[in-house]
Protein backbone atom coordinates (compact mmCIF):
# COMPACT_ATOMS: atom_id res chain seq x y z
CA UNK A 1 0.00 0.00 0.00
CA UNK A 2 0.96 3.51 -0.79
CA UNK A 3 0.57 7.08 0.33
CA UNK A 4 0.41 9.04 -2.63
CA UNK A 5 -2.17 11.47 -3.35
CA UNK A 6 -4.97 8.71 -4.38
CA UNK A 7 -4.28 7.14 -1.30
CA UNK A 8 -7.60 8.82 0.67
CA UNK A 9 -10.04 9.31 -2.33
CA UNK A 10 -13.28 7.88 -1.97
CA UNK A 11 -15.50 6.41 -4.57
CA UNK A 12 -18.16 8.93 -3.54
CA UNK A 13 -21.30 7.91 -5.44
CA UNK A 14 -20.86 4.13 -3.83
CA UNK A 15 -19.94 5.81 -0.31
CA UNK A 16 -23.09 7.61 -0.42
CA UNK A 17 -25.48 4.48 -1.61
CA UNK A 18 -23.49 2.22 1.03
CA UNK A 19 -24.49 5.12 4.33
CA UNK A 20 -27.85 5.23 2.92
CA UNK A 21 -28.65 1.50 2.77
CA UNK A 22 -26.65 1.20 6.48
CA UNK A 23 -29.08 4.17 7.60
CA UNK A 24 -32.21 2.37 6.44
CA UNK A 25 -32.03 -0.64 7.97
CA UNK A 26 -30.46 0.62 11.21
CA UNK A 27 -33.39 3.65 11.76
CA UNK A 28 -35.88 0.78 10.19
CA UNK A 29 -35.18 -2.43 11.25
CA UNK A 30 -33.00 -2.40 13.84
CA UNK A 31 -34.53 0.43 15.75
CA UNK A 32 -38.07 0.69 14.39
CA UNK A 33 -37.86 4.37 13.76
CA UNK A 34 -39.29 6.42 11.04
CA UNK A 35 -37.17 8.81 9.98
CA UNK A 36 -34.17 11.19 11.92
CA UNK A 37 -33.18 13.83 13.68
CA UNK A 38 -29.97 15.57 13.47
CA UNK A 39 -28.58 18.12 15.25
CA UNK A 40 -27.11 20.95 12.42
CA UNK A 41 -24.60 23.73 13.24
CA UNK A 42 -23.69 24.79 10.04
CA UNK A 43 -20.38 22.55 9.70
CA UNK A 44 -19.19 19.97 7.11
CA UNK A 45 -19.72 17.21 9.58
CA UNK A 46 -23.67 18.04 10.47
CA UNK A 47 -24.13 19.17 7.00
CA UNK A 48 -23.48 16.07 5.21
CA UNK A 49 -25.30 13.57 7.49
CA UNK A 50 -28.11 16.05 7.07
CA UNK A 51 -28.34 15.62 3.40
CA UNK A 52 -27.38 11.41 3.89
CA UNK A 53 -30.42 11.55 5.97
CA UNK A 54 -32.39 13.66 3.86
CA UNK A 55 -31.69 11.86 0.78
CA UNK A 56 -32.34 8.98 2.45
CA UNK A 57 -35.67 8.64 4.12
CA UNK A 58 -36.88 11.95 2.24
CA UNK A 59 -36.93 15.68 3.75
CA UNK A 60 -40.45 14.77 5.19
CA UNK A 61 -38.59 12.48 7.93
CA UNK A 62 -36.20 14.51 9.03
CA UNK A 63 -35.78 17.14 12.23
CA UNK A 64 -33.18 19.15 11.45
CA UNK A 65 -32.82 20.67 15.13
CA UNK A 66 -30.63 23.84 15.63
CA UNK A 67 -29.13 24.34 19.60
CA UNK A 68 -27.29 27.59 20.08
CA UNK A 69 -26.03 29.27 23.31
CA UNK A 70 -24.96 32.03 24.27
CA UNK A 71 -21.58 31.46 23.41
CA UNK A 72 -22.15 29.97 19.92
CA UNK A 73 -20.88 31.86 16.79
CA UNK A 74 -23.91 33.53 15.45
CA UNK A 75 -22.84 32.32 11.90
CA UNK A 76 -23.70 28.64 12.93
CA UNK A 77 -27.22 28.91 13.20
CA UNK A 78 -27.28 31.40 9.85
CA UNK A 79 -25.35 28.12 7.59
CA UNK A 80 -27.39 25.91 9.44
CA UNK A 81 -30.88 27.05 8.10
CA UNK A 82 -29.18 27.59 5.22
CA UNK A 83 -28.22 24.32 4.76
CA UNK A 84 -31.77 22.72 6.04
CA UNK A 85 -33.40 24.95 3.64
CA UNK A 86 -31.13 23.79 0.72
CA UNK A 87 -32.13 20.26 1.51
CA UNK A 88 -35.58 20.98 1.89
CA UNK A 89 -35.88 20.39 5.80
CA UNK A 90 -37.61 22.49 8.01
CA UNK A 91 -35.35 23.02 10.91
CA UNK A 92 -35.85 23.80 14.52
CA UNK A 93 -34.36 26.19 16.87
CA UNK A 94 -34.00 25.52 20.46
CA UNK A 95 -31.74 27.82 22.49
CA UNK A 96 -30.27 26.18 25.23
CA UNK A 97 -28.72 29.42 26.95
CA UNK A 98 -31.79 29.27 29.91
CA UNK A 99 -30.96 25.29 30.26
CA UNK A 100 -27.22 25.83 30.40
CA UNK A 101 -28.16 28.69 33.00
CA UNK A 102 -29.85 26.31 35.13
CA UNK A 103 -27.15 23.35 35.22
CA UNK A 104 -24.40 26.29 36.43
CA UNK A 105 -22.29 25.87 32.79
CA UNK A 106 -21.16 28.85 32.67
CA UNK A 107 -21.19 29.89 36.23
CA UNK A 108 -18.92 26.76 36.80
CA UNK A 109 -16.71 27.08 34.10
CA UNK A 110 -16.14 30.77 34.91
CA UNK A 111 -15.11 30.75 38.28
CA UNK A 112 -12.17 27.85 37.26
CA UNK A 113 -11.08 30.53 34.55
CA UNK A 114 -11.28 33.32 37.41
CA UNK A 115 -8.71 31.34 39.22
CA UNK A 116 -6.69 31.66 36.37
CA UNK A 117 -7.18 35.13 35.25
CA UNK A 118 -8.63 37.01 38.32
CA UNK A 119 -9.56 39.49 35.93
CA UNK A 120 -11.99 37.43 33.54
CA UNK A 121 -15.41 38.89 33.55
CA UNK A 122 -17.95 37.36 30.83
CA UNK A 123 -20.40 40.22 31.81
CA UNK A 124 -17.95 42.76 30.46
CA UNK A 125 -17.21 41.45 27.25
CA UNK A 126 -14.04 39.41 28.39
CA UNK A 127 -14.03 35.78 26.05
CA UNK A 128 -11.97 32.57 26.64
CA UNK A 129 -10.82 29.75 25.02
CA UNK A 130 -8.88 26.42 25.67
CA UNK A 131 -6.23 26.05 22.96
CA UNK A 132 -3.01 23.42 22.60
CA UNK A 133 0.07 24.33 21.09
CA UNK A 134 0.45 24.78 17.75
CA UNK A 135 2.21 22.41 14.85
CA UNK A 136 2.78 18.91 16.44
CA UNK A 137 5.53 18.22 14.19
CA UNK A 138 7.34 20.42 15.95
CA UNK A 139 9.76 19.50 18.54
CA UNK A 140 9.43 19.73 22.18
CA UNK A 141 5.97 20.59 21.68
CA UNK A 142 3.88 19.16 24.87
CA UNK A 143 -0.38 18.01 24.71
CA UNK A 144 -0.54 21.14 27.74
CA UNK A 145 -3.68 23.27 27.61
CA UNK A 146 -3.44 26.60 27.89
CA UNK A 147 -6.15 29.38 28.61
CA UNK A 148 -6.32 32.37 26.75
CA UNK A 149 -9.07 35.60 27.56
CA UNK A 150 -9.42 38.23 25.03
CA UNK A 151 -10.33 41.16 26.64
CA UNK A 152 -12.80 43.82 25.26
CA UNK A 153 -10.21 45.96 23.75
CA UNK A 154 -9.08 42.35 22.03
CA UNK A 155 -5.85 42.56 23.50
CA UNK A 156 -5.60 38.55 24.35
CA UNK A 157 -3.71 37.00 27.81
CA UNK A 158 -2.82 33.26 27.80
CA UNK A 159 -1.34 31.10 30.55
CA UNK A 160 -1.13 27.36 31.07
CA UNK A 161 -4.09 25.72 32.50
CA UNK A 162 -3.40 24.07 35.93
CA UNK A 163 -5.16 20.48 35.89
CA UNK A 164 -8.04 20.93 38.32
CA UNK A 165 -8.72 24.21 36.38
CA UNK A 166 -9.00 22.72 33.40
CA UNK A 167 -10.90 19.48 34.61
CA UNK A 168 -13.78 22.04 36.45
CA UNK A 169 -13.85 24.08 32.54
CA UNK A 170 -14.20 20.68 30.69
CA UNK A 171 -16.75 19.31 32.72
CA UNK A 172 -18.70 22.64 32.71
CA UNK A 173 -18.40 23.18 28.71
CA UNK A 174 -19.54 19.17 28.31
CA UNK A 175 -23.13 20.38 29.87
CA UNK A 176 -23.34 22.00 26.28
CA UNK A 177 -23.35 18.48 24.45
CA UNK A 178 -24.98 16.45 26.82
CA UNK A 179 -28.23 19.06 26.96
CA UNK A 180 -27.82 18.77 22.93
CA UNK A 181 -28.51 15.46 23.45
CA UNK A 182 -31.34 15.62 25.93
CA UNK A 183 -32.89 18.09 23.54
CA UNK A 184 -32.41 15.53 20.24
CA UNK A 185 -33.92 12.71 21.95
CA UNK A 186 -36.41 15.07 22.92
CA UNK A 187 -37.40 15.38 19.09
CA UNK A 188 -36.84 11.47 18.52
CA UNK A 189 -39.14 10.94 20.92
CA UNK A 190 -41.49 12.45 19.71
CA UNK A 191 -42.24 11.50 16.20
CA UNK A 192 -40.55 8.14 16.67
CA UNK A 193 -37.37 8.56 14.63
CA UNK A 194 -33.70 7.85 15.55
CA UNK A 195 -30.94 10.34 16.66
CA UNK A 196 -28.31 10.05 13.88
CA UNK A 197 -25.02 11.91 14.94
CA UNK A 198 -22.36 13.34 13.21
CA UNK A 199 -19.04 12.16 14.61
CA UNK A 200 -16.26 11.25 11.75
CA UNK A 201 -13.24 9.28 12.35
CA UNK A 202 -10.88 12.02 13.39
CA UNK A 203 -12.92 12.99 16.31
CA UNK A 204 -14.38 8.70 17.38
CA UNK A 205 -11.18 7.24 17.01
CA UNK A 206 -9.05 10.35 19.14
CA UNK A 207 -11.81 10.69 21.14
CA UNK A 208 -13.05 14.61 20.49
CA UNK A 209 -16.73 14.26 21.75
CA UNK A 210 -17.89 14.03 24.63
CA UNK A 211 -19.22 10.76 26.26
CA UNK A 212 -23.35 10.89 26.43
CA UNK A 213 -22.79 14.33 24.42
CA UNK A 214 -22.26 14.48 20.87
CA UNK A 215 -21.08 10.74 21.44
CA UNK A 216 -25.16 9.83 22.83
CA UNK A 217 -26.68 8.68 19.20
CA UNK A 218 -28.37 5.76 17.76
CA UNK A 219 -26.78 6.09 14.18
CA UNK A 220 -23.19 6.69 13.57
CA UNK A 221 -22.88 7.17 9.59
CA UNK A 222 -19.48 8.51 8.96
CA UNK A 223 -17.65 7.46 11.67
CA UNK A 224 -15.31 5.64 9.62
CA UNK A 225 -14.92 8.49 7.39
CA UNK A 226 -11.18 10.71 7.79
CA UNK A 227 -12.20 14.60 7.69
CA UNK A 228 -10.35 15.11 3.94
CA UNK A 229 -13.35 12.14 3.21
CA UNK A 230 -16.30 14.17 4.31
CA UNK A 231 -15.40 17.14 1.99
CA UNK A 232 -15.26 14.74 -0.97
CA UNK A 233 -18.76 13.30 0.10
CA UNK A 234 -19.71 16.77 0.54
CA UNK A 235 -18.87 17.94 -3.18
CA UNK A 236 -20.78 14.66 -4.56
CA UNK A 237 -23.79 15.71 -1.78
CA UNK A 238 -24.17 19.66 -3.29
CA UNK A 239 -23.36 20.75 0.37
CA UNK A 240 -23.13 24.69 0.05
CA UNK A 241 -19.90 26.17 -0.69
CA UNK A 242 -19.64 28.27 2.08
CA UNK A 243 -20.33 25.41 4.79
CA UNK A 244 -17.17 23.52 2.84
CA UNK A 245 -15.17 26.99 3.19
CA UNK A 246 -15.67 27.38 7.18
CA UNK A 247 -12.76 26.55 9.57
CA UNK A 248 -14.10 23.39 11.43
CA UNK A 249 -14.52 24.96 15.42
CA UNK A 250 -15.42 24.24 18.36
CA UNK A 251 -18.31 26.60 18.45
CA UNK A 252 -18.09 25.66 22.26
CA UNK A 253 -16.17 28.61 23.87
CA UNK A 254 -16.82 32.33 23.62
CA UNK A 255 -13.21 32.82 21.80
CA UNK A 256 -13.37 31.08 18.37
CA UNK A 257 -11.20 28.27 18.15
CA UNK A 258 -10.41 26.22 15.77
CA UNK A 259 -10.41 22.37 15.89
CA UNK A 260 -6.47 22.11 14.83
CA UNK A 261 -5.54 24.86 17.89
CA UNK A 262 -8.28 23.11 20.12
CA UNK A 263 -6.93 19.47 19.91
CA UNK A 264 -5.76 17.83 16.47
CA UNK A 265 -2.64 20.28 16.08
CA UNK A 266 -2.40 19.67 12.53
CA UNK A 267 -4.13 20.61 9.26
CA UNK A 268 -6.26 18.12 8.10
CA UNK A 269 -4.64 17.06 4.62
CA UNK A 270 -1.64 15.94 7.03
CA UNK A 271 -3.30 14.22 9.67
CA UNK A 272 -5.23 11.87 8.22
CA UNK A 273 -2.67 10.87 5.99
CA UNK A 274 -0.08 10.08 8.63
CA UNK A 275 -3.06 8.27 10.63
CA UNK A 276 -4.16 6.47 7.46
CA UNK A 277 -0.10 5.57 6.68
CA UNK A 278 0.21 4.44 11.02
CA UNK A 279 -2.94 2.24 10.71
CA UNK A 280 -2.24 0.51 7.11
CA UNK A 281 1.53 -0.06 8.53
CA UNK A 282 3.16 1.79 5.67
CA UNK A 283 6.66 2.10 6.33
CA UNK A 284 7.78 5.25 8.12
CA UNK A 285 10.66 5.92 5.53
CA UNK A 286 7.62 5.62 2.50
CA UNK A 287 5.83 8.12 4.07
CA UNK A 288 8.69 10.33 4.80
CA UNK A 289 9.29 10.34 0.88
CA UNK A 290 5.70 11.04 0.19
CA UNK A 291 5.07 13.31 2.75
CA UNK A 292 8.17 15.31 2.77
CA UNK A 293 8.76 15.19 6.60
CA UNK A 294 10.69 13.41 8.74
CA UNK A 295 11.17 10.22 10.54
CA UNK A 296 11.47 11.75 14.02
CA UNK A 297 8.35 13.48 12.45
CA UNK A 298 6.43 11.06 12.05
CA UNK A 299 7.27 8.89 15.17
CA UNK A 300 6.09 12.09 17.13
CA UNK A 301 2.53 12.19 15.13
CA UNK A 302 2.03 8.37 15.48
CA UNK A 303 2.94 8.99 19.36
CA UNK A 304 1.07 11.59 19.60
CA UNK A 305 -2.27 9.77 17.82
CA UNK A 306 -2.07 6.47 20.33
CA UNK A 307 -1.63 8.44 23.20
CA UNK A 308 -4.95 10.65 22.46
CA UNK A 309 -6.44 7.57 21.41
CA UNK A 310 -5.73 5.43 24.47
CA UNK A 311 -6.01 8.24 27.24
CA UNK A 312 -9.66 8.51 25.42
CA UNK A 313 -10.68 4.88 25.87
CA UNK A 314 -13.10 5.74 28.11
CA UNK A 315 -15.50 7.69 26.09
CA UNK A 316 -15.76 4.88 23.59
CA UNK A 317 -16.71 2.18 26.17
CA UNK A 318 -19.94 1.11 26.60
CA UNK A 319 -21.53 0.59 29.87
CA UNK A 320 -20.36 -2.59 31.93
CA UNK A 321 -23.56 -4.90 33.06
CA UNK A 322 -22.83 -7.02 36.08
CA UNK A 323 -24.40 -9.95 34.17
CA UNK A 324 -21.99 -10.25 31.47
CA UNK A 325 -18.51 -10.87 33.59
CA UNK A 326 -17.32 -13.10 35.76
CA UNK A 327 -18.32 -12.59 39.19
CA UNK A 328 -15.84 -14.26 40.66
CA UNK A 329 -13.28 -12.40 39.08
CA UNK A 330 -14.82 -9.52 39.92
CA UNK A 331 -15.14 -10.00 43.84
CA UNK A 332 -11.15 -11.29 43.37
CA UNK A 333 -10.45 -7.52 41.74
CA UNK A 334 -12.30 -5.98 44.65
CA UNK A 335 -10.89 -8.09 47.16
CA UNK A 336 -7.01 -6.64 45.85
CA UNK A 337 -7.71 -3.26 45.43
CA UNK A 338 -8.87 -0.82 47.42
CA UNK A 339 -9.56 3.03 46.16
CA UNK A 340 -7.54 5.09 48.54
Amino acid sequence: MTLDKQALQIDAAGEYKTISSFLMHEVRKTFRRRGAVVGISGGIDSSVVLALCARTFGPERVRAVMMPERDSDPASEVLARRVARHYGVEPVLEDLTHTLEGLGCYCRRDEAIRRVFPEYDAGQGYRAKITLPPNLLDEGTLNVFSMTVLRPDGSAMEKPLPPEEFRQIEAASNLKQRARMAMLYYHAELRNFAVVGTTNKNEHGMGFFVKYGDGGVDVQPIAHLFKSQIYQLADFLDVPAEVKRRTPTTDTYSAPASQEEFFYRLPFDILDRLWFAMENSIPIADVSRAMNLSEIQIRRAYQDFECKRRSTEYVRMQPVALSTLDTSAVVATAQGSRLP
